[in-house]
């Protein structure tokens, strides 16, 4: 069993260096009558596991090992998805704040200009109505008078 504890150590110091690997490793007996005897040894499966961070795994043992470290390492992944997730989300919904304060701005603006077309509109009309009470002059004398060109020349153009 000195050989296990050495082959566990031996591992511990070629392949642990958290946080670039895990923080535990895995030992494998190739054959179940080396596992067994391994786990009849009282304490030994314990203190490898404390004293260098290595699980001791046999023929019979290693598949459910890797798919029980496999569903741990996607659950992790997950998880840290999720969190990302979340920090999207918050960002969205300090945004969203801010797109609401540009959105009322926006109406304000909108309005201020609608009121400022209904004020023209306004005056168009009574400008248009005090012009009616004036005569109208000839066409000829109003092109004079406001120096316009005659209609024939938009015709050409």
């Amino acid at each position: 069993m000195r050989s296990v504890t050495q082959s566990a150590k031996t591992i511990s110091d070629k392949y642990l260096n958290p946080p670039r690997t895990t923080d535990f490793a895995v030992l494998y007996l190739p054959t179940e009558g080396l596992y067994a005897e391994v786990l009849r040894q009282p304490g030994l499966v314990s203190q490898l596991q404390q004293d260098h961070r290595v699980v001791v795994s046999g023929p019979t043992t290693i598949a459910a090992l890797l798919n029980s470290l496999r569903l741990g390492f996607r659950s992790l992944a997950i998880e840290q998805q999720a969190s990302e997730v979340w920090q999207v989300l918050a960002a969205v919904k300090a945004e969203f704040g801010k797109f609401g304060g540009v959105l009322d701005k926006v109406k304000k603006q909108l309005a201020t200009a609608s009121n400022t077309i209904d004020e023209t509109q306004t005056r168009t009309r009574a400008m248009a109505r005090k012009l009616r009470e004036v005569e109208q002059l000839p066409a000829g004398e109003s092109d004079e008078l406001l120096e316009l060109l005659p209609e024939e020349d938009f015709e050409d153009n």
